[in-house]
């Protein structure tokens, strides 16, 4: 019998990311899983032109970047076992011990050199207001907690200018904006920061430090999320504009901000500046705009790929790195470095250089012991005509002639896409001898704004899709046996679960996660249901309380007939538990066949950054559900 993966071997992944280059060297970061620690440890790997080989020997190295001269690398790290801050360390390239500089209560979000290598520019959380020292959280402002950090009110990230020699820091911009990136030109200090998260949470802008005061450059309506500074004053910009809310593509721009023109410079590509493909086994992304040569380049979603894009100044786009993957992180020296993935191979490090790839490393090799499927394929055309795409994986060992239950995955968002990246999740269903469906139905990304838009529609032509996509499916794939469909999605993904067996009997088993049962509760207790609500159901609970209700998975809670297994985390603040627990109860209540497993501790990210006993648990009980129901 061939050899599939199982769910412990979520520890056998090495998860590799964050590359910086300078010239030919480049430092990455290189993650590993420990199942049996129950824990994550890092390293950084140094590539110096002609071998690979690890360069740090701490557990959790992480961020690194290279000086501009190419002497040092900071990056961050926690080396001390009693400490919770987060310390920056810098390290010569040529080998020594790494030297600790400076350490920050609340994290390092983001680092990077001043021209000269002096300093080090630290962007931190820190505390605007004295708390009272008991444990009583007295709230004054919106948002109030975050998934994955915790409590926010009262703390603002800030730049801190960090010695490189001494580790003497002394902050740099104010306590009322909240930074999150930062770039030094000619003397100049960069930065992009949000000044109201509670009226404006959509809103970030570009800031120059001037003297002592913080200088906005762009109109405080726009959604930037990286820039470039020019040698003329101009600015390329990542940004959303907003028109369409939520849905709008992010794209490229050339941004004056003396005549405050803003020109598209991808307006011939209407796709995300960004990877917005999902996958449960990534490194950390690193893919920062980079200016050579006269042009910029960065990564984009198509359809069910990301690969890298560069564009010039006057909007010619070229496909610079192609396939059909998921490129996850790059930076630029004398050559093109990037790290990918796709559907089969997890992700390693690629050179691009005068035009041959060549790929570095092979610390997922050990892949090649295990039979993996391979997504197929299929289009699927809607019932309006429009195109969607979708795949479907067989079990591993099939046998032509036989029978298989199936499980149709659907994707969080909405506005993500599934495609080619891998996700171990599929590949534990079909060792478990399940066939795996899934698809980009309408709301996903990668299509364009149109097909992305789905506000004020929920429901509607995204659930049609799903179920035209299984349709297909059963058309085309005869050993697909559909008296034997579930269904499981997580996130935007759960709510369409919700949604599914509130509406239709015809899956035998069903699986929600992190899911929202009720737009009402979303938008007054999660981190971004006061602006995500309106944005994508329209109005607020008061003045469009009926389609809030309408559009509310709980409201059809007495048509459901399909089992289901609730999964939720006590610390999602993004779907907080309530959306779990009152669907839970709900059901209950009408005596439907219904569990609950709350995992503690967990946020939105169990899935993907969860603790790993837990990550395995939550695949035992997706693939246990299924086999329960489906066998």
């Amino acid at each position: 019998m061939p050899k599939g993966l199982a769910e412990k071997d979520l520890g056998k992944f090495r998860l590799v990311g964050n590359i910086d280059a300078f010239r030919r060297k480049l430092v990455f970061q290189v993650t590993e899983i420990s199942v049996e620690k129950d824990d994550y440890s890092s390293r950084l790997y140094l590539y110096d032109g002609r071998r690979v080989k690890p360069f740090t020997s701490g557990k959790k190295d992480g961020n690194p970047r290279f000086s501009p001269d190419g002497r040092l690398i900071a990056f961050t790290s926690k080396r001390d076992k009693e400490s919770k801050e987060a310390e920056l360390y810098v390290i010569p390239i040529n080998g020594g011990e790494a030297r600790l500089l400076a350490k920050f209560k609340y994290g390092i979000q983001d680092l990077r050199f001043t021209e000269d290598g002096k300093g080090i520019a630290v962007v931190t959380p820190i505390d605007v207001e004295k708390k009272p020292k008991d444990d009583v959280h007295l709230i004054k402002e919106l948002p109030f907690w975050f998934n994955g950090i915790g409590w926010v009110y009262g703390k603002r990230s800030v730049v801190y200018l960090v010695d490189a020699e001494t580790g003497r820091k002394r902050r740099l911009t104010p306590k009322n904006l909240d930074v999150s990136q930062v770039r030094f030109h000619d003397g100049k200090l960069y930065f992009l920061a949000q000044e109201d998260r509670e009226r404006k949470p959509m809103v970030s802008d570009l800031y120059v430090l001037d003297g002592r005061k913080a200088k906005r450059l762009t109109p405080g309506k726009w959604s930037v999320s990286d820039f470039i500074p020019l040698d003329d004053g101009t600015f390329v910009l990542k940004a959303n504009t907003r028109e369409r809310g939520i849905p709008t593509n992010t794209h490229l721009y050339h941004y004056d901000p003396e005549s405050g023109e803003l020109r598209k410079l991808t307006k011939d590509l209407d796709r995300s500046a960004y990877n917005s493909l999902n996958s449960d086994v990534r490194g950390s992304q690193r893919a920062e705009l980079v200016f050579k040569d006269g042009w910029v380049y960065y990564v984009a979603t198509d359809g069910p790929r990301a690969n890298i894009f560069r564009v010039n100044l006057d909007g010619k786009i070229e496909r610079v790195v192609s396939g059909d993957r998921s490129v996850e992180s790059f930076a630029i020296g004398d050559y093109i470095a990037f790290t990918a993935q796709d559907a089969v191979t997890p992700t390693e490090l690629y050179v691009l250089r005068d035009g041959r790839e060549r790929k570095l490393t092979d610390f997922n090799g050990w892949i090649r012991e295990y039979s993996l499927s391979q997504p197929e394929h299929f289009n699927v055309k809607a019932g309006d005509g429009a195109g969607i795409d979708a795949w479907i994986m067989r079990p591993v060992g099939f046998e032509p002639g036989k029978k298989y239950p199936a499980v149709l995955e659907i994707h969080g968002g909405p506005k993500t896409a599934y495609g080619y990246a891998f996700m171990h999740e599929f590949h534990v269903l079909t060792a478990r001898g399940f066939v795996v469906i899934f698809s980009n139905p309408r709301g996903s990304d990668g299509y364009g704004e149109d097909f992305a838009d789905i506000r004020g529609h929920y429901g509607e032509r995204d659930y049609q899709d799903l179920m035209e996509v299984v349709d297909e499916a059963l058309k085309r794939f005869d050993f697909i046996d559909g008296e034997r469909i579930g269904v499981t999605g997580g996130s935007y993904g759960g709510f369409m679960t919700n949604w599914i067996v509130g509406h239709t009997n015809r899956f035998k088993a069903a699986v929600t996660q992190r899911s929202i049962s009720n737009w009402v509760s979303f938008f007054g207790t999660t981190d971004i249901g006061y602006f995500f609500a309106p944005d994508q159901i329209g109005g607020d609970p008061w003045n469009n309380t009926d389609n809030y209700w309408e559009k509310s998975p709980l409201k059809y809670a007495p048509n459901v007939e399909t089992p289901l297994l609730i999964i939720h985390s006590t610390e999602d603040y993004r779907c907080w538990l309530p959306e779990g627990l009152q669907f839970y109860t709900a059901l209950k209540y009408l005596g439907k066949t219904v569990e609950l497993a709350i995992f503690p501790g967990e946020n939105h990210d169990l899935s993907r950054g969860g603790k790993p006993k837990h990550r395995v648990r939550r695949l035992e009980l997706i693939a246990g559900w299924m086999e329960r129901w489906l066998k």
